[in-house]
């Protein structure tokens, strides 16, 4: 049977990139919200001669995420999932960011936990955001229901950020939903162990992608505290993708990959950013 790759937000940014460089030796099944939008994605790299399929998934939707598992299991073995599809900031209000962003994790693993086997991997793509976001903002102690029911979880975290001002929920909203991905990683890594499979997170810093380019003038700011002064450029992050993937980091789980040009290294934050 083929080996199989799955990539959320594969349509553009750093999710193509690694298709590309997954697709050297997997079938790839880029999604994101309508395939329509991903046929560029995969006429582009159908003519580099790379076998990939586009499908339809709400990842904010647990029964959508449950027929794009079982989709690629129809395919082959499931060897790799990376998801890397997010909202940031300006693409949504907080409730729509931390659907896609947390919930969307928590529905990812947990299908994908019922058709991946042994020697694969599952990549939860966080933010540098997660580091420099103050800590007084993340409501951990409510993280732990996001295993049992993550309808209650919802509830519970947005009544949290519903406590802030509304012109900065977005932003805390997307804070806490990156760092509840490392977390729900770290976690679910003992789970997936029992099968022989792998979890982790990667947090990327400002990379040149789409969504980088909606927050360019806040990300800007930051960079001249990084330690590489520019952005990150999407092979960069699609190669580190590739390899914790891959069998060469068969003892690699349950850790977050800070991969940031050394921005959260200076000890910079929101507040002392300029």
């Amino acid at each position: 049977m083929k080996n199989v790759c799955v990539i959320t937000g594969g349509g553009s940014g750093m999710g193509l990139a690694t298709a590309r460089l997954m697709g050297k030796n997997h079938l790839i099944i880029i999604c994101g919200r309508s395939a329509k939008k991903l046929e560029n994605a995969v006429n582009e790299l159908t003519n580099e001669g790379i076998e990939i399929e586009a499908y339809a998934c709400d990842v904010s939707d647990y029964s959508s995420v449950e027929k794009l598992a079982r989709f690629a299991k129809e395919k082959g073995n499931v060897t790799a999932v990376i998801h890397a599809a997010g909202m940031s900031p300006n693409m949504g209000d907080a409730k729509q960011i931390m659907e896609v962003n947390a919930l969307g994790t928590i529905n990812i693993n947990n299908a994908f936990f019922k058709v991946m086997k042994e020697g694969s991997c599952i990549i939860d793509v966080s933010s540098m955001s997660a580091y420099i976001t103050p800590k007084m903002v993340m409501p951990v102690r409510l993280y732990k229901h996001s295993t049992a029911d993550p309808q209650y979880f919802m509830k519970k975290i947005m009544k949290w950020v519903n406590l802030f001002p509304k012109k900065v929920r977005s932003g805390v909203s997307y804070g806490i939903s990156k760092h509840f991905v490392i977390w729900f990683a770290k976690q679910d890594a003992a789970r997936f162990g029992t099968k022989g499979i792998r979890v982790i997170s990667v947090s990327p810093g400002n990379f040149e992608t789409p969504m980088g380019e909606l927050e360019r003038e806040e990300a800007d700011a930051y960079t001249k505290h990084c330690a590489i002064k520019r952005f990150g450029h999407v092979d960069e992050i699609a190669s580190l993708f590739a390899y914790c993937a891959s069998q060469s980091a068969g003892y690699l789980t349950g850790v977050d990959i800070l991969c940031d040009g050394g921005l959260v290294a200076s000890g910079i934050s929101p507040f002392k950013k300029r």
